[in-house]
Parts: C-alpha cells; structure tokens; sequence
C-alpha cells in the first residue's frame, strides 16, 4: 500500500498557514523506507556495542585469569559516559561537514572494531584504553541520524519518524542482553565482545550503503523548502560557508531557546537515569521486595513503555502542528506536548512512591507509565533542538544537548545516593519531582516558539522586493 504523507510545507510569516498535502511518488517512498531503516538498525546496533560490556562484565569477574573484582568493571562504567558525553558534543559540531551516513556507517564498525579488540585483552590498561575509545566513538551515532531525519522527513511528519526512530534504543536495549549475555555464559565472555563486534561491522557496511544525506543527493526533490545558512555578501552572491565554530557559536551557543531545551533535557536526564540507576533498590530496601531478580521484574515496563509513549508523543506533536492555528509555532507545538508529558512523569513518579509493595502488578503498571511519559520529553527535546536551527547546524546542536543531557545523568549517581544515605527515599522522589517542576518552568516560555524555517521565511517577507 503507498503510504499518503500530510506535510506542512510552509508556515509563512508567522501570520499566513498555508499547508500543502503533496504525494510522494512510490519510487521516493521506498528509497525513503531503506533510508530509515537503514538508521534504525545502524543506531540499534550502537546501542549492542555500547551495552556489550555490561552483560558481559559477570563473567568477566568470573574468569579467575582476568583477576578483576567488580570495582575493576565500576571503573570502566565511569570511563564510557565522559569520553561518550564529549564525542557526542564534538561530533555534532566537528561532522558538520561531512557526509552522514558515512559517519554513522564508519562509526558503527570503528566502535565494532573497538568491542573485538576489546575481547583479546588481559589487563585492566587494556580494557580502559578500549572502552575509553567505544565512548568516543559511540557519539557519532545520534548527530548523524537526527540530520537524516530532519532532511528526509518535514516538519509535518518529522515528529511521527522521529518518534518511530526512537525505538532504537529499545531495541538495542533489548537485544544486548540476549544476545551478549548468552553467548557470554555459553562460549565465554570473549565471545560476548566479539560477537556484537561482528555484528556491527556487517550492519556498519549495510548502512553505508543503505542510507542517504538527503533526498537531493539521489535526484529527489526536497521535502521541505530551507532557508540557506550561507550569508550573501554586498554584491548579492552567496558568501563562503561559515566556520564549523560560526555554526556553533552563532547558530547554538548564541541561541537562548537551544540553552533552554539543554538545561530541560539536564532535568529530563536526571529523572531518566535516577529511576533507572535506583528503582530497584527502592522497591527492595522501602518497600520489602525480596531480592534483585523479583524488583526487576517489577521494574520491566519501562522500556515498554517508553517504546509506546515516544511513539504517541511523537505522532501527537505532528497532529498539533498540522491542525494549528495562523501564526502559531510548530517548536512550540512538540513544546506542549513535552511540558504535558513532564507533568504525568511528576503524576507517575508521586504514585509509585505511595503504592505499596505488596501490589506488584500495579507497581509494574506504574513503571510502565513512568516510562510512558519519560521517554516522549526525552525524544522530542531532541526533535526541537534540530527544528531551531538550520539544516547545517542540526548535530551540532544535537551534540550540544546531547553532551548537557549526560551531565544531567551524572548527577542522577553519586547525588542521588547521598540524597537518600543521608535524608531517606522520600527526598529521593522530592528530587526527581522537583527535577519536573524546574523542565516546566523552563518550558513555559517556549510555548509558542517557531522554528528555524518559520522564522526565516518571516524576515524574507519583510525584505522589499
């Protein structure tokens, strides 16, 4: 069946809402489909190489040859997130300039070549050294597919494929610890590396070739018209391209609203990773659950639910741009629905500390709802990040958040737990709430916010002819 797309093309002025229903030939759609497919399997198999080390790790320590303790693996679970933080940041100002799909393709199988080399080591320098260079190399993966995304797909659609790329993440998640830690327990964890390490060489190959930049690089038009960043000189021919530190500085560290969806994504982080770091300890220590393996099983609706609610929240900020008023934003349309989402988070986040531990379907439910609205703020801030600014500048400002977003889960670690040594879990739960509380107010102002192309398209109406 040929999927029929509605696209808002235009928001003309801030003052004239014109929408366009253009049919994209079958020809297009189907190229598309490989294109999107093609970043959904490459940044599932990122996530396969970045999670192999802990499904691994168990029998690691087992191997008495190895002579590592779990303080040895806790070392090497800090390295990752500060090389990863950084490569994420650098890699969405320094790949500006260079072809997408070639960096998510030669990314994918440089960080599977990490996870093999990883597998032949003996010492701990070994390890570190390996590990340290999986995270810088991790950081490639989400600046590249958010450019794709925001070049295939218009604002009118974007929120709904950005939403379905999001599944990456579960699906990764998913698999890790089926295929790493079987093969570990069965063959050896060697073989835990090696094994998603193959993997990704030949999917990091498939993508290459299955991905595009842009739909104009295969002969297809664009889908949505773009404002060029190049600036004309006097004479009135196009400038040189700006600086890959013009893009930066002009285009996101000069951005307020980039700041504002930054240090909401901090907060969205915080929240993201104290539930996931410390969940289960609360229901086993508050609540009286009897061990690790029955919390976990209490706690297995997240992904689940952040699978569904990504989707929703995603097809949800589309439906709101493509049925808003005259000179409405569509940024602040996705803005919305995030500040809507942030609040059943706050909802969520109050139930499951006063249900009892006794009632673990409904703690399970719970989770899954917890889930549910996490994951929508944790998607779309990312999708309003690449709306706000111009085609060129997209990674970078995905890596400027991305970076700010892992700050934001370090302090979900070493804070939170002396929050709760030191005070109880009820300050636990008013930390995460009040993490909700500070997104919202940082949101509010954003509500009407237009995007990169809107506010372009409002000074070319200003100009004389």
């Amino acid at each position: 069946m040929q999927l029929r797309v509605l696209v808002v093309s235009v928001f003309k002025g801030g003052s004239t809402y014109a929408p366009d229903v253009p049919k994209y030939s079958r020809e297009f759609l189907t190229r598309r489909f490989i294109v999107f497919a093609g970043i959904i399997v490459g940044y599932s198999c990122y996530y396969l190489t970045r999670n192999s080390l802990g499904f691994a790790a168990p029998v690691m320590v087992a191997d008495k040859s190895l002579n590592m303790d779990i303080t040895n693996i806790g070392a090497l679970t800090s390295i990752f997130p500060i090389f990863y933080g950084f490569s994420k940041f650098a890699s969405g100002v320094l790949g500006a300039r260079t072809p997408a799909h070639i960096l998510l393709g030669s990314g994918l199988i440089a960080t599977a070549a990490v996870n093999i080399c990883f597998g032949f080591g003996t010492s701990l320098a070994w390890f570190s050294v390996f590990w340290a260079m999986n995270g810088l190399l991790q950081g490639l993966g989400g600046p590249c597919c958010a450019r794709v995304l925001t070049n295939w797909w218009a604002s009118g659609e974007r929120g709904t494929y950005w939403g379905m790329w999001n599944i990456a993440h579960n699906v990764g998640g998913f698999l890790a610890p089926i295929i790493v830690g079987t093969v570990a327990t069965k063959f050896g964890w060697r073989w835990g590396l090696w094994t998603p390490g193959v993997i990704g060489v030949i999917v990091g190959l498939a993508v290459l070739f299955a991905v595009q930049d842009n739909p104009t690089s295969l002969g297809y038009p664009a889908v949505e018209e773009s404002v060029k960043e190049e600036k004309p000189t006097e004479d009135g021919t196009a400038g040189d391209k700006p600086s890959l530190l013009d893009l930066l500085i002009q285009n996101v560290l000069k951005n307020p609203y980039i700041w504002g969806m930054a240090l909401t994504y901090f907060f969205i982080y915080v929240i993201r990773q104290g539930v996931t770091s410390w969940f289960v300890f609360y229901l086993i220590t508050a609540k009286g659950v009897g061990d690790a393996g029955s919390a976990a099983v209490r706690v297995s609706g997240m992904e689940l639910g952040g699978l569904v609610g990504s989707l929703i929240a995603g097809r949800f900020s589309d439906w709101m741009i493509l049925h808003a008023k005259p000179g409405q934003g569509a940024v602040g349309k996705r803005v919305q629905v995030v500040m809507m989402y942030t609040l059943g988070v706050a909802v969520a986040l109050f139930s499951f500390w006063s249900l009892p531990g006794n009632l673990p379907w409904l703690q399970w439910i719970n989770v899954f709802m917890v889930g549910f609205f996490l994951y929508g703020p944790q998607m779309l801030i990312g999708l309003c990040g690449a709306e706000l600014v111009g085609p060129e500048s997209v990674g970078a400002s995905e890596g400027f958040l991305g970076w700010v977003a892992y700050l934001g889960a370090a302090n979900a670690g070493i804070p939170l737990s002396i929050l709760v040594k030191s005070f109880g879990w009820s300050y636990y739960f008013g930390a995460l709430i009040a993490a909700c509380g500070g997104a919202l107010l940082l949101l509010a102002p954003m509500m009407n916010l237009k995007s990169h192309v809107q506010r372009e398209e409002a000074k070319l109406k200003l100009k004389p002819a």
